[in-house]
């Protein structure tokens, strides 16, 4: 398959048909993938070479890296493009239940199983099948999942005829598989069936100016559902840089959001590096708020009563609702004066 190389701003990214790097907003892409630091450039590279092949990948990353996004992009560059790609979350699946998940099962084969059901296995047939969390499985599994990868045929639960399968499997985990296969919670010999070519996700935090590109990003695309035109504010950008982002790229976006949400029209965001957990705090009285209250009422609510439950002081309040103090006194302006929820205060029940 003929590769080629996009150049954007000086750097390189090697691209396949179907996964090409493209510049989003001034900001580098690849399938999915977002962001122009030298460790994406090199995770790009990476996708290009080995999508072509049938090679099983081992995506390895923290939580919020976005590891399926790399399986999707994956996907998207590879000659199975055109079909399926099932994504399976195998810590998520009841332990009891994977299996008949995974390979399906026959009529009758246990209490509940009224017809014949296809697994992801067959589902995904020549596509392709991403294993999330994969070190989360049970070690008979595992061992189930060994052989199917290593003949290419499974049973479904059950049955007594073979049945043929032709995907590609992409693995993901957020674990340190070597840890993993040291403390034997993962089989080594799956670990080299899975990892023929490991792919390395790297945190946020090694990303570089690509915060404050993917926050643009994130805001451009709230932007164009809302039709409207907030911005990020100068305070907001010295917060993204300094901050760590244990939670990756997704509390990035989540935060974004919900600054969204409560900006008028600069998006400011309180600094997460300066909270600190209330564990000598008592906790919050409830609020109950009826199905279908409107939003703007329901947030008037709950900025009142947290207001209330911190006896006014509106630093702690702000901190507590994951908001600016800019941000909380926009929103008690928008308010009646005098109006400092007090009597949704009494409304509320404590816990």
């Amino acid at each position: 398959m003929e590769r080629r190389i996009v150049r954007k701003a000086g750097s390189e990214v090697a691209a396949s048909p179907g996964g090409t790097a493209t510049a989003s907003g001034g900001m580098g892409r690849f399938g999915e993938l977002h962001g122009s630091s030298a460790p994406m450039l090199a995770l790009y590279d990476e996708i290009g070479r080995v999508a072509a092949t049938e090679a099983t990948v081992l995506v390895i990353g923290e939580s919020g890296t976005g590891k399926e996004l790399v399986a999707r992009s994956l996907h998207a560059a590879s000659p199975r493009r055109d079909q399926a790609f099932i994504a399976v979350n195998c810590g998520a699946i009841p332990r009891h239940l994977l299996e008949a998940e995974l390979f399906g099962h026959e009529k009758g084969s246990f209490t509940g199983a009224h017809q014949q059901h296809a697994g992801y296995f067959e589902r995904a047939s020549r596509g392709t099948l991403f294993l999330d969390e994969v070190t989360e499985m049970a070690p008979d599994m595992q061992v189930k999942l060994l052989r199917v990868l290593e003949t290419g045929r499974f049973y479904r639960v059950g049955g007594t005829v073979a049945v043929d399968t032709d995907l590609r499997v992409i693995a993901a985990t957020n674990k340190d598989p070597r840890e993993a296969t040291q403390n034997g919670s993962f089989r080594e010999d799956l670990l080299y069936r899975l990892a023929v070519f490991p792919m390395r996700v790297p945190p946020l935090r090694e990303r570089g100016d690509d915060i404050v590109g993917l926050a643009r990003h994130f805001l451009h695309d709230l932007n164009a559902k809302a039709g409207t035109a907030k911005r990020l504010s100068r305070a907001t950008l010295d917060v993204l840089t300094r901050h760590a982002w244990p939670g990756n790229v997704r509390e990035l976006r989540n935060a974004i959001q919900r600054g969204f949400i409560l900006a008028e029209s600069e998006v400011d965001l309180p600094d997460p590096s300066t909270r600190t957990m209330r564990r000598s705090t008592p906790r919050a009285g409830t609020l109950d708020v009826w199905v279908g209250t409107p939003l703007a009422d329901a947030q008037r609510a709950i900025i009142l009563a947290t207001l209330a439950h911190f006896g006014g002081n509106k630093p702690e309040a702000a901190d507590a609702l994951g908001v600016s103090l800019k941000t909380l006194y926009n929103r008690l302006q928008l308010y009646r004066p005098g109006d400092d929820g007090a009597a949704i205060a009494r409304q509320a029940s404590t816990a």
